[in-house]
């Protein structure tokens, strides 16, 4: 048997997140059944992170186990000759028995956009989320300092999460302001925010729970210190709204 490693990026606006659903379309039943379809096996993609419905991956890893004499470029061109064009398999590569796309991994990234004009460009609005007016990014970027270091994230979590322990650690936050953004060699000009944040792991809807909290700190309704009375309550009702879906990517995850 076996162990098929993918890398693949896709745009989650159509889908109801990775993970499988029964009667909805999502990237992981997608795949179950191309690869099923090419193997001619009943195969269980297992991916590093089960992202939410819209929201998007740049570097999302999975992996398959296979009987199948198919080389990975072969699965990698199959594939891409069979994915819809909001799905995209960047790399394919047979990986050792023992590895895992989620146990395996030491870290994931993700980024989060936000746009401040009252209209942005067309071309970015499915992928940020529209804040309208002005944001303090200095006391955004003040009470992420505390976000960062192991923490207990309870009161930034979904409810339904079921992760068996609510501690993480977070390794890396910035927060950046963008007037222009690169798009098709041609420049987007707007008002934009980017935050980046990286962990050993996340809870279900924990980034976004964090960016509607540090959003709102940013537009003066609440303190910076609040950040700390989350942690100490563990209550996600004392933390911030969350931001939709679209404005989220996985960026990439470490091994």
């Amino acid at each position: 048997m076996r162990n098929i490693k993918l890398l693949l990026e896709y745009r989650g606006t159509n889908y109801h997140g990775w993970q499988r659903q029964k009667g909805k379309i999502t990237i992981q039943s997608i795949l179950e059944e191309l690869i099923s379809k090419i193997t001619g096996e009943k195969i269980k993609v297992i991916s590093a992170g089960r992202t939410d419905a819209g929201v998007h991956a740049m570097g999302q890893v999975a992996a398959f186990r296979t009987e199948s004499k198919h080389s990975p470029q072969v699965f990698k061109r199959a594939l891409n000759s069979l994915l819809p064009d909001d799905i995209r398999i960047i790399n394919a590569e047979e990986a050792e028995d023992t590895f895992h796309p989620r146990f395996s991994a030491k870290a994931k990234s993700y980024i989060y956009f936000v746009s401040l004009d009252e209209r942005p460009s067309v071309f970015v609005t499915d992928f940020c989320w529209t804040v309208k007016g002005t944001l303090d990014i200095n006391a955004m970027k003040e009470a992420s300092g505390y976000i960062t270091g192991r923490h207990d994230f309870a009161g930034f979590r979904a409810k339904g999460c079921g992760a068996r322990t609510t501690i993480r650690s977070i390794f890396e936050f910035s927060i950046d302001k963008y007037s222009v953004i690169p798009f098709l060699g041609m420049d987007i000009e707007g008002s934009f925010i980017r935050f980046r944040i990286k962990g050993d792991a996340f809870l279900r809807y924990m980034v976004r729970n964090i960016v509607g909290t540090l959003v709102e700190i940013g537009k003066g309704r609440r303190q910076i210190s609040s950040i700390k009375d989350i942690f100490t309550a563990g209550d996600r009702r004392l933390a911030g709204v969350t931001a939709p879906a679209k404005g989220l990517f996985l960026e990439r995850v470490y091994y």
